[in-house]
């Protein structure tokens, strides 16, 4: 068993912190989380460091590689006061949900904060239903380069919907590099290694994480395209799903009175989670209530009022809202042009009209 040493400091300034250590020659292997970052473990000059925001003093934390612990470790203090194991890096953990009825405004101004790459985040989801769920609003201000690296992500579920504009991703396994367009989306499975490349000055896109708090890891080591594409790739059981906006079948939704077309991603994460873009049809639209664990809703389009919750709520792009299993809610008035897009957990919704 070999044991190693990982200095752990506390910093104010977690982003200034980075640029100084990477000037040293330290290299950034770990950011988390994504929207808000608050640990960064880099290595460098024969050390580990982890910046840790908020902590005091800095202390010296033993890792072991062994098998059986491997990724835990013991913190001694510069008094010798050893503190509980501890996480290298932590692994998917999906904690219960705490169901809410949520209703998030665009109008009601949440403030967007810089996050990973640069990138600004507006929380979607603010109580993250218990740590269940992470949902991100996303904009790059001036498109162009992306400052990104090789990466992945230790999640269970992930997606990204390109909403506004487009950007140029690279995946593992999936060949060339290739343009993600407005109302199209993919996500990437657990730990599948990529890169955001370029993207245009207006980009926007949505992305759900699940759970809320997960990892963000550099991989120094890979080169992407790393190969033709092989759909045959599953990272812990789910492939890659592209799916593509302008090749879509819409048919009939779960709710009557909608439509939508299926992303093919409940196929593509073996029921982990589904995906669906979500138009008005034709009919009347009845009160329902449904029978999965998380369902949450983002319009993009249009407007609609959401009744539920004994309230009613109107609702405009950039709006979003969850409903718990259970809860009887009806979507009235909506618009000629109303457009949704709907993520589940799992995929099979289970759906009642009342």
């Amino acid at each position: 068993m070999q044991t190693r040493a990982e200095v752990v400091l506390g910093t104010s300034d977690l982003t200034g912190d980075l640029g100084f250590f990477k000037e040293l020659g330290f290299r950034l292997d770990a950011i988390w989380p994504a929207d808000d970052p608050a640990i960064a473990r880099m290595s460098g000059l024969g050390t580990a460091l982890r910046l840790v925001s908020g902590e005091g003093a800095g202390t010296l934390r033993l890792l072991s590689d062994d098998m059986e612990t491997l990724g835990r470790g013991r913190t001694i203090s510069p008094g010798g006061t050893v503190v509980e194991p501890d996480r290298l890096t932590p692994q998917v953990e999906m904690p219960a949900t705490l169901h809410s009825f949520v209703v998030r405004r665009l109008r009601d101004e949440a403030p967007w904060v810089i996050g990973r790459a640069g990138m600004h985040y507006r929380d979607l989801l603010p109580d993250r239903l218990g740590g269940s769920i992470i949902a991100s609003h996303i904009r790059i201000p001036d498109g162009g380069p992306v400052p990104d690296m090789v990466h992945f992500h230790t999640v269970g579920f992930q997606l990204i919907f390109c909403y506004r504009g487009w950007v140029d991703l690279v995946y593992e396994d999936q060949g060339e590099p290739f343009r993600l367009h407005a109302g199209s989306c993919v996500i990437q499975p657990p730990r599948i290694r990529h890169r955001v490349l370029y993207a245009s000055p207006d980009i926007e896109v949505i992305e759900i994480g699940v759970p809320a708090e997960h990892v963000t890891s550099i991989d120094h080591e890979m080169e992407l395209p790393n190969g033709p594409a092989n759909p045959d790739t599953r990272w812990d059981g789910q492939r890659f799903v592209h799916h593509r906006a302008e090749k879509a079948e819409w048919a009939s939704f779960r709710i009557p009175g909608f439509v939508s077309r299926d992303t093919g991603i409940g196929k593509g994460t073996d029921g982990v989670a589904g995906v669906h873009v979500v138009r008005r049809g034709e009919g009347d639209v009845p009160a329902t209530r449904h029978g999965t664990d998380i369902l949450f809703t983002f319009v993009t389009e249009g407007n609609m009022r959401l009744e539920g919750d004994g309230r009613s709520h109107d609702l405009e792009p950039g709006d979003a809202f969850a409903i718990p299993p259970g809860e009887v809610t009806r979507y009235a008035n909506a618009s000629e042009d109303l457009e949704l897009l709907e993520v589940s957990l799992p995929a099979e919704v289970g759906t009642e009209v009342v």
